[in-house]
């Protein structure tokens, strides 16, 4: 197990998926670094009004805490009293534009030990899409992408993780999934640390080549008052997911992290309409056809 190495892995993809989104919107990110109550701290990176990203937030942490909360052991309950170190980059990616969608990716590391015992280690992470208007090229591009970070870890990790995503980013209340998925994976601990390592590089890696191309297509876009209506009510579904469900937004709350980095996922202008709904036949209401589990790789194949 070698943690300086997964740290300077991250630190650097950090760096460098800001970097990309720079270049695309023109404006830096800014960066502002904190400290942890029980050790260790972070950076965050923030970008706000810019002319392509409204709202972006890329965070780098690594914290300790002398026990591991309930949104880390709920269904590994072996963990429970145990010491915990996580280091991880998160981000979220909020448009102007309505006709570019929200992208979210996560790549993690936690090492739970206890005196007397081995130190149990595993990986998790993922990235997903959530469009407002969606277009089959675009899901198309970030399937395919998916499944190239997957593939030379074998041809069944894709289905699989694909599956856990549109599983995990589920809202219930809602009966529907936050967006058109992607990838999800956790508890990831074999063959080796060094093929779990080699795979978390590989998603975090795939994000900019996955998203990148589908913020250049579509923020030019022109679009109006009612596109921009439309976004805001359905960026009300992502700040129900990410407070009600989402485990890491719980894990940073319940170990006391750094309030503003765990919640600069929020989108910055959202709005609420009771019990509203899109005209039958209008493009709001096409979004509900993507709102649920699809084999798009084979759906939209050429």
């Amino acid at each position: 197990m070698n943690k300086e190495a997964v740290k300077e892995y991250l630190t650097g993809l950090q760096s460098r998926i800001c970097e990309s989104l720079s270049a695309i919107d023109g404006k830096e990110f800014s960066a502002e670094s904190w400290e942890h109550a029980n050790g260790g701290g972070g950076l965050s990176r923030i970008i706000e009004d810019g002319e392509v990203l409204e709202k972006g937030g890329v965070g780098f942490s690594h914290v300790r805490g002398e026990q591991l909360p309930g949104s880390a052991t709920e269904k590994r309950p072996e963990l429970a009293g145990r010491s915990f170190e996580a280091m991880g980059v998160s981000l979220v990616i909020h448009p102007r534009n309505p006709y570019a969608p929200t992208s979210h990716a996560n790549v993690r590391m936690f090492v739970a030990e206890k005196p007397g015992a081995d130190p149990i280690w595993w990986f998790g992470g993922g990235f997903d899409l959530t469009p407002y208007y969606p277009f089959d090229e675009d899901v198309k591009h970030w399937h395919e992408t998916a499944h190239k970070a997957c593939e030379p870890f074998g041809e069944d990790v894709y289905p699989r993780f694909k599956k856990w995503c549109d599983d995990y980013f589920y809202l219930k209340h809602r009966s529907e999934t936050r967006g058109v998925g992607g990838l999800f994976y956790d508890d990831l601990n074999e063959p080796s640390f060094e093929e779990c390592f080699g795979f978390m590089r590989s998603v975090g890696d795939h994000y900019i080549p996955a998203y990148g191309p589908i913020l250049e297509r579509r923020k030019d876009t022109p679009y109006g008052e009612t596109e921009r209506d439309f976004q805001a009510y359905r960026r009300g579904r992502y700040v129900e997911f990410n407070l009600v469900y989402d485990r890491g937004t719980l894990f940073g709350l319940q170990t006391g992290g750094r309030t503003e980095s765990i919640l600069m996922s929020l989108p910055p202008i959202v709005a609420w309409k009771y019990d509203w709904h899109p005209e039958p036949g209008t493009p709001e209401a096409a979004l509900s056809d993507y709102l649920k589990p699809r084999d798009w790789l084979t759906e939209l194949a050429a």
